[in-house]
């Protein structure tokens, strides 16, 4: 008489690894594109914050920054200029975050004071962390283009 052994098969055990495999199959791609449109929402906010932060520094210094590093964090605990204002977190400040790169253009100074900027958020890897284009400047509006680099003619998002 034969002892009945106590475990699963192997047969048993490849129809639950099947099963498996067919459930990431299906939740991966929706996880992916979940994430995607989160940093899309995140570089908007992202956008609002930078908006905010140069219309602070414009109230303090009478002119909008020269790069995006002026507003972020003095080095060392060191006092707040016009080169580090303290108005962004370091990670913005730095020029990328949440899958985009924000890249801050200064209008020409007139006057030794700058009147004009814009900030293109573009997403690192397209389709992968990110899927539109984002602009801005000192109008406050943000225009996306859902295939490319947005831009002063994109459309507005509301």
């Amino acid at each position: 008489m034969q002892k009945r052994q106590r475990g699963f098969s192997l047969l048993e055990l490849l129809i639950v690894v099947a099963i498996i495999l067919i459930l990431a199959s299906v939740s991966v791609p929706n996880l992916l594109r979940a994430r995607m449109a989160a940093n899309d929402v995140a570089a908007v906010a992202s956008l609002r914050a930078l908006h905010t932060a140069c219309f602070m520094y414009l109230t303090a210094y009478g002119g909008y920054p020269p790069t995006l590093a002026s507003l972020g964090s003095p080095p060392g605990g060191s006092l707040t200029s016009a080169t580090a204002a303290d108005l962004l977190d370091s990670v913005l400040a730095s020029g990328s975050k949440s899958g985009y790169t924000f890249t801050y253009t200064a209008g020409a100074a007139v006057g030794g004071q700058i009147s004009t900027y814009t900030v293109v958020a573009d997403p690192i890897r397209r389709g992968a962390t990110g899927e539109r284009g984002f602009f801005t400047d000192q109008t406050g509006a943000i225009r996306a283009n859902p295939t490319g680099t947005a831009d002063a003619n994109s459309t507005p998002i509301s």
